[in-house]
């Protein structure tokens, strides 16, 4: 009778879920998006949203514009199949979002951009205190969760059940 007692355990639903994580880097900065559940994410959006950012963060693409000496447009390191299409960011923009076709459980997308701040001071260097409280979205047909990124760079966001 004792294992009536784990059935409540058992009988979780698995859920998808996604880590986010942000390192700075010069000339470019990363994002990584893994999927760290045990079932794939199918026709989903991520998103990053700096809104909320410690940073006033915003997204330098070209020479010209919002962002400061250094700019870097995005450019899709790793996992670039799993992705229906590649995002346009413009010079300035404070939000993207990452149209997934599929993302195996386990499997990675990761791109780099520049991020700067517009706080002044050293706009180049963005730390992950200057991320903090940004936005970190998945989204589904029905269903959307969001996280804020830690003062360490990284986000998990909670996604729908398994199938």
């Amino acid at each position: 009778m004792r294992w009536l007692a784990l059935l409540p355990f058992l009988a979780t639903p698995v859920a998808a879920e996604i880590e986010l994580t942000f390192r700075d880097g010069a000339p470019k900065d990363r994002f990584t998006v893994t999927n760290t559940s045990a079932c794939a994410l199918d026709a989903a959006t991520i998103g990053i949203d700096f809104a909320g950012s410690s940073g006033q963060l915003i997204f330098d693409t070209t020479a010209s514009g919002a962002g400061v000496e250094v700019f870097q447009p995005l450019e899709i390191v790793e996992g670039a199949p799993a992705l229906a299409s590649i995002p346009k960011v413009a010079d300035g923009d404070t939000a993207l979002a990452l149209p997934v076709s599929r993302l195996a459980p386990g499997a990675t997308i990761a791109f780099t951009i520049d991020v700067d701040d517009t706080l002044g001071g050293r706009e180049i260097t963005v730390s992950g205190s200057e991320i903090a409280g940004a936005a970190a979205t998945l989204s589904t047909d029905g269903f959307a969760a969001t996280a804020r990124f830690s003062a360490s760079g990284v986000a998990a966001v909670s996604g729908p059940p398994c199938a």
